[in-house]
């Protein structure tokens, strides 16, 4: 399964200069009294989190499309922005998927409402009275208030609903997604465990001192010192 061969490639993408260059190194300083297996661990779990999240996200946008295809024939759009078109009903729906009801900020809503104004153009350039809905669905998630004036915004268990046909689905997916991840968990741990144990070497190498206490200067100097 993707989401599973994704996890395990993403113990495998990091080298250690990495992993220090894209945290807080303040941060990390409030675990000044922390062993460094316990810093490195706490390293590699917010990485590997951010990164099964954008392994998710691209995994349920794709599922999302896959359903409305053997539901309603939909396919993916080509159009920049817009992940899903089917028809339904003489409606063309154009979806932009996101992950949950709280993606973005005002320029970013604003860039999406703009490219759906781009896409009503484009797929109108060949029939004009081409009847068009804008969708933003969300992955999870709700919100009582859909219309949102020249989109509608579905969530959760409503936009799973509208792609599929289904009430229940929003529901169904997620055994198969847990039993999937369980499935090659041991060889998972193998892989996380030899992560920590190579680079919590590395970082006793690099910023601890002979007697073990952490070198917090030379940590902040390799994470944010100008290059000259």
């Amino acid at each position: 399964m993707i989401l599973i061969e994704n996890r395990n490639n993403i113990l495998e993408r990091p080298d250690f200069p990495e992993l220090i260059n894209t945290v807080n190194p303040y941060l990390l300083s409030y675990s000044a009294f922390a062993p460094a297996s316990t810093i490195v661990r706490h390293l590699i779990d917010g990485y590997i989190l951010l990164n099964e999240a954008i392994c998710l996200d691209n995994l349920l946008k794709n599922l999302a499309i896959f359903i409305n295809q053997k539901f309603y024939s939909g396919w993916k759009s080509g159009i920049k922005g817009i992940d899903l078109e089917f028809d339904r009903d003489s409606i063309r729906y154009i979806v932009s998927i996101k992950s949950g009801p709280n993606w973005g900020n005002s320029s970013q809503i604003e860039k999406m409402i703009n490219n759906f104004d781009t896409a009503k153009k484009t797929l109108r350039t060949g029939n004009s009275h081409l009847n068009i809905i804008c969708i933003n669905g969300c992955c999870y998630g709700k919100d009582n208030n859909p219309d949102k004036g020249s989109y509608y915004k579905y969530c959760g268990q409503a936009f799973w609903e509208f792609i599929g046909g289904n009430e229940n689905i929003y529901t169904d997916i997620i055994e198969p997604l847990g039993h999937k991840a369980k499935e090659r968990n041991d060889d998972y741990m193998v892989k996380y465990s030899q992560m920590v144990n190579k680079f919590t070497k590395e970082f006793i190498e690099l910023f601890c001192d002979n007697n073990g206490n952490i070198d917090w200067n030379k940590l902040v100097k390799f994470n944010s010192e100008k290059k000259l």
